[in-house]
């Protein structure tokens, strides 16, 4: 029997319940991946880059509440719809799609919940996109950084994760 081989520095394995698989959380920049890492973690680029476990201002939050709209494409971490359809679209279409409905949405802010529940590939779509309150490391650090710079009832621009392109409203 082979042993198993030991996670690189700072890193740790996490299980992903809801989709059903181990994934990789690198300690130092709070960031995942699906990936095996092959080397220590490292740390962010300076010592004023904050971490994203930490909050940046002192009288930030420690959780916020919002909603999103995803479009994923063929390079995301998992292009698979919450339907369990494959994605096969491009990046640059994802970004149309989500510019399109970012466009709808500050027009008339009010159908961001239908518009959730007609294009976005997560499940959240079916609550309108909530995904309820939560902290800086429990989202993707470019998520976590758009949905905490947001005022409540502000929309960010077009958000890019490992998951695909997004749209942001913060609720609460």
């Amino acid at each position: 029997r082979m042993p198993k081989p030991s996670l690189p520095a700072g890193w740790v394995k996490r299980y992903s319940t809801r989709k059903q698989r181990k994934y990789y959380f690198n300690t130092k920049t709070q960031e995942s991946q699906w990936e095996l890492p092959t080397e220590p973690a490292k740390s962010p680029a300076t010592d004023t880059d904050t971490s994203s476990s930490k909050r940046t201002k002192p009288d930030e939050p420690e959780k916020v509440t919002a909603s999103h709209i995803l479009a994923k494409h063929r390079e995301s971490r998992n292009p698979t719809n919450y339907k369990g359809e494959k994605i096969t679209r491009t990046k640059e279409e994802a970004v149309d799609i989500i510019r399109d409905v970012r466009r709808e949405v500050m027009a008339d802010p009010a159908c961001f919940q239908q518009l959730a529940r007609q294009k976005s590939d997560c499940k959240s779509g079916a609550r309108g996109g909530d995904l309820g309150p939560f902290a800086r490391a429990d989202m993707q650090k470019p998520f976590s950084d758009a949905a905490f710079s947001l005022q409540v009832g502000e929309v960010s621009d077009l958000v890019y994760t490992q998951s695909g392109v997004h749209i942001i409203l913060r609720t609460a």
